[in-house]
């Protein structure tokens, strides 16, 4: 089995890693694919360009899950309309922090209100995949309920695809592993700030968090 071990290819033991490879036991989380990172106009309030060339992979990817049986929960940031979550109340941090190097977002402020078009899905979610919403900080599990249908359905092993890598990827695989679940980010299908950060969240999760894999090579373990 290879996978990616601080950034550099290896080959593992599957042996070893035996309850992280168990698809009945799996559920692959995408974070965040919508409009309000992936839209291509000016007035997209929190861009992440770098992820619009995953989203076609994501969903042929996607794709290969669903014909295995194993299931789908997509996650995304939704805030109540009039800021209360965070810009009329506490602010994220990255609303300061994030402009000081990549410059001022003009249309910050509209980012994942409740019902407008920031929160639309730019990947394909289909009847019988999962949905999380309410997604108000960098994790997927904050403040959620993720953790409470993932063990409801005895899931082990989570699967992040997504982005930012360095932000609510990596935030999302700490939690994942801080409460016990195994996990694996897929190097391919997630897309961080920029090349340097994306390296370093990956190489952080591969010593300290779960495995870093390419999906086909993931989908070849599975079916074998």
């Amino acid at each position: 089995m290879k996978a990616w071990v601080y950034n550099e290819e290896r080959e593992l033991d599957a042996a070893r890693f035996a309850d992280y490879l168990n698809p009945a036991t799996t559920a692959v989380v995408s974070i965040d694919m919508h409009r309000g990172h992936l839209d291509d106009s000016p007035d997209c309030p929190c861009p992440a360009p770098r992820a619009r060339d995953v989203v076609a992979p994501i969903d042929g990817f996607h794709d290969a899950v669903r014909a295995l049986g194993v299931r789908i929960v997509h996650v995304r940031s939704v805030l109540r309309p009039g800021g209360v979550d965070d810009i009329n109340g506490i602010p994220s941090a990255w609303r300061r922090t994030f402009p000081l190097h990549v410059g001022e977002i003009p249309n910050a402020d509209a980012h994942a209100i409740e019902g407008s078009k920031w929160t639309e899905w730019v990947t394909r979610v289909e009847p019988g995949d999962m949905r999380v919403d309410g997604k108000r900080r960098l994790s997927a599990f904050y403040p959620t309920d993720l953790d409470f249908l993932l063990r409801n359905q005895r899931i082990e092993t989570v699967v992040l695809d997504g982005g930012f890598t360095d932000c609510c990827v990596l935030n999302t695989a700490f939690d994942a592993s801080n409460r016990n679940y195994r996990v694996i980010v897929l190097r391919d299908l997630v897309r961080g700030t920029d090349a340097h950060l994306e390296g370093a969240a990956l190489a952080m999760v591969s010593l300290h968090l779960g495995l870093v894999m390419d999906s086909e090579e993931l989908l070849r373990v599975w079916r074998g």
